[in-house]
C-alpha cells in the first residue's frame, strides 16, 4: 500500500519553483521492479531496460519509468550497498534552468540512470534562469541533506557567484555544466567552440558564403565559446569576418522570433544573408517562424542551423538541421564524477571533461 505525503505548501511565486520534484512514498516493505512496472504501466522488461540503460527504450518511456522510479525511491538491490553515508539515503541535487525545457530533461535522465546504478536518489529543480532562485535552491537542497550537487549555473550581470566559492571552500561535492571564468571545479560541458565552428563549416561547404551567427545570452561561456567557433571556421576559409557578422539574440524561442522579424524585416533578397547558425534550437525555431511570416522561404531563400538537438526539433514545420549535444552523456559524465566525489576519502583534482558534438542534417539547409 502507498501513502502519499503532503504536497509542497503554497509559497510566493518567485520561490514556486524551489518545490523539490520528487514525490516521497512510503511503503509496507522495500520498493520492488514489480511495484515500478505496476505503477507506471509498463512490463517489467520495459523496466529493466530503463534500469540497464538500454537503447532500445524511447525517450519518453524511459522518462516515465524513471519518474516511477524517483516516486518510489526505488533501488535495484546491486545498488543496495554501503557507502558515503551510514543510513543508506543517499542523494544527489541537480539544479537546471527551466524545467520544461527536454534539453535539460535529457540531462536528468542520463543524471538519474548513473546515480540509480550507484544507489543514490536524484532531487531536481529549476531556477527559472533566476539568480535569487538558484541559491535558494542550492539552500533548500542542502537542507535536504544532499551529499552533491550538479549545477547549470546562471549567467547575468547580477550574477554573485559566491556561493559557488562557499561551496568550493567547505570541500563540497559540485559539478558544473558551465564554465565560469574564475573558479576551477568539476566540470562537464561540451567542445562548443568545435561545435559551432563545425556548424559554420558545414554551410561554407554547401556554398554558402553570407552567413550570420545569431549569438546566445550576453553573460554566457557557451555563447562566446560558440561565436569563436564561427570566427574559427571563417579564417579556415575564404571568408572574411566581421563583428557585425554576430547578432545578438538570446537562448529562447521568442528571442529567435523577435530578432529575426527585427534582422530580416527591412533587408532586400540582395541583402539578406543566405545562412544562419543559431546559438540553440529554440532560437532556430523562433527564427524559422519569423521568416517564413516574412515570406522567406527556409531552406530555399535561408538555410538555418540550431545546436544541442532538442526533441521538437525534428517535429517542427521545417525539420531543422543541427549541431547535436550529448545531453544524456553529460548528465551520466556529471554524475560519475560527482558520485566519485562524494565517496572519494581524499581531496582530489577538479575533473574537466569536454564532449563531442555533430552535426545532424535534416530538412532546415541546402546547398546555395
Amino acid at each position: 500500500m502507498l501513502v502519499q505525503l503532503p504536497a509542497c505548501p503554497a509559497r510566493p511565486s518567485h520561490l514556486r519553483k524551489l518545490c523539490i520534484q520528487k514525490t516521497q512514498s512510503v511503503t509496507m516493505g522495500r520498493p520492488t521492479i514489480d511495484d515500478v512496472a505496476e505503477k507506471s504501466g509498463f512490463s517489467k522488461a520495459t523496466v529493466s531496460a530503463v534500469l540497464n540503460d538500454a537503447d532500445t527504450v524511447s525517450d519518453s518511456t524511459r522518462r516515465k519509468v524513471e519518474q516511477v522510479i524517483d516516486e518510489l525511491n526505488y533501488r535495484p538491490r546491486s545498488a543496495a550497498r554501503g557507502g558515503f553515508r551510514d543510513d543508506g539515503n543517499r542523494s544527489v541535487g541537480v539544479i537546471i534552468k527551466e524545467g520544461g525545457n527536454s534539453y535539460y530533461a535529457d540531462i536528468l535522465s542520463g543524471a538519474r540512470s548513473c546515480a540509480r546504478q550507484k544507489g543514490y536518489t536524484i532531487l531536481s529543480a529549476s531556477s527559472g534562469g533566476e539568480y535569487a532562485s538558484e541559491q535558494q535552491i542550492v539552500d533548500v537542497m542542502k537542507g535536504k541533506d544532499v551529499d552533491g550537487l550538479i549545477v547549470v549555473p546562471v549567467l547575468n550581470s547580477d550574477t554573485d557567484l559566491s556561493y559557488l566559492f562557499d561551496l568550493k571552500r567547505r570541500n563540497f561535492p559540485f559539478v558544473l555544466l558551465e564554465t565560469i571564468r574564475g573558479i576551477r571545479a568539476n566540470l562537464v560541458d561540451v567542445d562548443n567552440e568545435a561545435a559551432a565552428k563545425m556548424g559554420t563549416s558545414y554551410l561554407i561547404e554547401k556554398g554558402h558564403r553570407q552567413i550570420i551567427h545569431f549569438a546566445g545570452p550576453e553573460y554566457s561561456m557557451h555563447s562566446e565559446e560558440r561565436t569563436r567557433g564561427m570566427r574559427e571556421a571563417f579564417s579556415e576559409s575564404s571568408l572574411a569576418f566581421h563583428d557585425d557578422l554576430v547578432i545578438p539574440a538570446g537562448a529562447r524561442l521568442e528571442d529567435g522570433y523577435e530578432t529575426g522579424e527585427a534582422f530580416f524585416g527591412d533587408l532586400s533578397s540582395e541583402e539578406r544573408p543566405t545562412g544562419v547558425v543559431c546559438y540553440n534550437d529554440l532560437v532556430a525555431i523562433g527564427l524559422i517562424r519569423a521568416l517564413r511570416e516574412l515570406g522567406i522561404a527556409v531552406p530555399e531563400d535561408v538555410s538555418v542551423i540550431g545546436c544541442d538537438d532538442i526533441e521538437p526539433a525534428k517535429y517542427v514545420s521545417v525539420p531543422l538541421t543541427t549541431i547535436q549535444i550529448p545531453k544524456r552523456e553529460m548528465g551520466r559524465h556529471a554524475a560519475e564524477i560527482l558520485i566519485k566525489d562524494i565517496e572519494s576519502s581524499q581531496k582530489t583534482a577538479p575533473s574537466q571533461v569536454h564532449l563531442e558534438a555533430e552535426i545532424i542534417e535534416r530538412a532546415s539547409t541546402t546547398t546555395n
